[in-house]
């Protein structure tokens, strides 16, 4: 528990980093001290020592800054600056003015120094005193003192509350004392006679409820449903388009209900394509599915064969399967040492090796990266390999579908 003594004495090991006040009222707090200043070599001084880290560690008290600043000597001088902190009769005055003005209030919870308090809680004229234990003579500042100031206006910056405590109030005594006025506050604004609400006896409010388990979720369909037609008209937007959106719309709910994962996240334009391409197949394809195919192919640079090819692929296993289509890779031999063999052993032939696919005539095995077999097929003699079947870990199932 922090008691009011404790609330009274901060140190700070650290101050943020610059010489130059951001806030209004950090820039006012350095113009306190500038103003009885007339050497501004010695400001200068003073800035630059506040640049260079020469002040140690800040303890803030009521009424007075300490702190060790580093000159040219080896041993740093104890320096100070002194502001009259207020009398209680002062604070009272001052927190009433806070606690009856929302704006006040507001502005120093949200660490501000309120404007209707500046000519209060900042240094007026000849208030801020330096003090310092170097041998500089001359009329203060101190370049030592100038530092110093120049650092608390950064902590300032940070926190109002530093010089709320330096009039004399710790941060946490002075918002207790504000709740309280507050609240009194608000307590003599409301009516004298409170209207009549309907209560509920404690008892009753506070009596165990147990309340009966969440019905079972609905079971997921097995299919999206197909949406209705559209009727077409010259004003209105292709129905061809929207009958596809709104099945591509319904086909993304369904597998995330399924599945929680959205279908199309992290997709690239082609992949995207693909996967709206791969909803119909090629063989015979509707006077709908010939113009979705011709568009997609046309907006991503690509021949409607190349679309269907990767549909098929799309079809056989998803973003896996366009990889393996697209991509050939050298995996490690252990997979082809063991495939090889098992598909020799199950009478299927010699299949040659090349990179990651395995070929012997029209057929055609391709490892993918998931450690998957997709299975490929060709006419003889040809070189035009389309997927087929579905992938499996064993080489001879992906093969035989």
């Amino acid at each position: 528990m922090i008691t009011a003594r404790d609330d009274r004495r901060r140190t700070f090991e650290t101050v943020p980093a610059g010489a130059a006040a951001v806030s209004w009222w950090g820039r006012a707090w350095v113009a306190a001290l500038e103003e009885v200043s007339r050497d501004p070599a010695r400001l200068a001084r003073g800035r630059g020592y506040a640049e260079g880290g020469n002040v140690d560690a800040v303890t803030v008290t009521p009424g007075r800054i300490v702190a060790y600043v580093r000159g040219s000597r080896p041993r740093p001088y104890r320096t100070e600056l002194i502001l009259p902190a207020f009398a209680d009769a002062e604070w009272s005055e001052l927190l009433e003015e806070v606690a009856a003005d929302p704006a006040a209030l507001g502005a120093l919870l949200e660490r501000e120094v309120p404007q209707s308090l500046a000519g209060t809680v900042l240094p007026g004229a000849g208030e801020l005193v330096p003090h310092c234990s170097c041998p500089d003579t001359g009329r203060p500042p101190c370049k030592h003192a100038a530092a110093l100031c120049y650092r608390a206006a950064r902590l300032l910056d940070e926190d109002p509350f530093v010089l709320l405590l330096l009039r004399g109030r710790g941060e946490r005594e002075l918002l207790d004392d504000l709740t309280r006025r507050n609240a009194a506050h608000a307590a003599r604004e409301q009516p004298d006679e409170a209207p009549d609400f309907p209560g509920v006896p404690a008892r009753e409010a506070l009596t165990r409820t147990v309340l009966p388990p969440l019905p079972a979720p609905l079971a997921a369909p097995a299919a999206a449903g197909l949406p209705p037609a559209c009727p077409a008209d010259p004003a209105a937007p292709d129905p061809l388009a929207l009958d596809q959106l709104a099945s591509d719309a319904a086909a993304r709910a369904l597998t995330l209900l399924t599945t929680g994962e959205d279908p199309i996240a992290g997709l690239t334009f082609w992949q995207d394509a693909v996967r709206l391409a791969s909803a119909d197949p090629t063989a015979g394809l509707t006077g709908a599915a010939r113009v979705l195919y011709r568009e997609l192919a046309r907006a991503t640079g690509r021949t409607t064969t190349d679309l269907a090819r990767a549909a098929a692929a799309w079809r056989q296993g998803g973003r896996a399967a366009l990889a393996a289509l697209e991509e050939a890779w050298d995996p490690p031999a252990g997979p082809f040492d063991r495939a090889r063999p098992a598909l020799l052993a199950a009478s299927q032939g010699v299949f040659r090796p090349e990179r990651n696919r395995l070929t012997s005539h029209t057929r055609q095995l391709r490892l993918g990266r998931d450690a998957l077999w997709y299975a490929y097929e060709s006419r003889p003699g040809d070189d035009d390999w389309w997927p087929t079947g579905r992938p499996a870990q064993d080489p001879v199932s992906a093969l035989l579908g």
